[in-house]
């Protein structure tokens, strides 16, 4: 792993990293991954190893599978840092997460224990779905447009009460929307006109980070309410201001807005490069937080582990 810098900052990634074959390669190689692994199918009452590992594709896709699936496959692979590369983790500075990926930093961080975080991320995921269900929404991604220039689009395709708004603020270029599936359909034409050089939806069950997760945020802050909060040694940058937290109470109640409130994802990287970030490791399955950092800072140094990376 090349990564010769002395301050890093941990990333984890958030929903639609998941892939069928993800945490396999730390279980077959680490006992520790596969421990956790067993321990947190104990606490969710099913077999997450197996779901992981063998799919199928459809139901670890489901946003009350998916989250949780995520949580545990990157805090396996941070226990086999912990174990193979203790260097490399004392030079963790501070911790973020995309959307879900934060509860993964903050149970890093020292914020919440592992158990607690992953009751946590499976009430997430459960009340988000239950939102989800409720109305036919869904999020695209809009490549080539700057903010300024998407809040219009998706401004002119709205109609009536139909939600449609910059929800993951990524990367130069790169925006996803959230919102009704009928606004979402609209949407495609009307941006390539002002300039996108493409619009992609994602595989996701709803519109994440906008007031049609509102039904989601109670059930969440009820299981925030029973969790003790916990001051972290380390900071933790959160989607909804960008800045670094590490007061519990005041990681709980992000938390809690996150759910509703536009992820901030560039302007978190930029602002942990401006607080003396010297480069990133990305933990856990896919590369897609690397492909983001690309965008903002070409020759930032970083690298990832997990799922056989080395």
């Amino acid at each position: 792993m090349a990564l010769d810098v002395d301050a890093v900052g941990f990333l984890f990634p958030g929903q639609g990293a998941q892939n069928v074959g993800m945490g396999k390669w730390l279980c077959d190689t680490y006992p520790v991954a596969e421990q956790l692994f067993r321990q947190a199918g104990e606490v969710l009452g099913y077999d997450l190893a197996e779901l992981c590992f063998e799919g199928p594709a459809e139901r670890l896709n489901a946003t009350k599978y998916s989250q949780p699936a995520l949580f545990v496959t990157s805090m396996a692979a941070v226990e086999v840092l912990r174990q193979e590369q203790p260097e490399l983790v004392a030079k963790a500075r501070c911790a973020a997460g995309l959307s879900l990926g934060e509860y993964t930093a903050v149970c890093f961080a020292g914020g919440l224990s592992f158990e607690n975080a992953l009751k946590l991320v499976q009430r997430r995921g459960e009340a988000m779905q239950d939102a989800a269900d409720q109305v036919d929404s869904g999020m695209a991604s809009v490549l080539g447009l700057q903010l300024d220039v998407l809040e219009q689009v998706c401004e002119s395709v709205r109609q009536g009460d139909e939600v449609l708004q910059p929800a993951n603020l990524l990367c130069p270029g790169n925006i996803a929307v959230s919102g009704h599936l009928s606004a979402i359909g609209r949407l495609e034409a009307a941006a390539k006109e002002a300039g996108a050089s493409r619009v992609v939806p994602l595989a996701v069950a709803g519109a994440f980070h906008t007031v049609l997760m509102q039904p989601a945020v109670a059930q969440l802050r009820e299981a925030l309410s029973e969790t003790p909060p916990t001051d972290m040694p380390m900071a933790v940058y959160s989607n909804v201001d960008a800045t670094a937290h590490r007061d519990g109470s005041d990681v709980l109640q992000l938390l809690a807005e996150q759910v509703v409130s536009p992820v901030r994802w560039e302007d978190s990287i930029r602002q942990m490069m401006a607080d003396g970030i010297e480069g990133f490791l990305e933990i856990g399955t896919g590369r897609v937080l690397q492909g983001t950092i690309k965008r903002i800072e070409r020759r930032f140094p970083m690298d990832g582990f997990g799922d056989g990376a080395a």
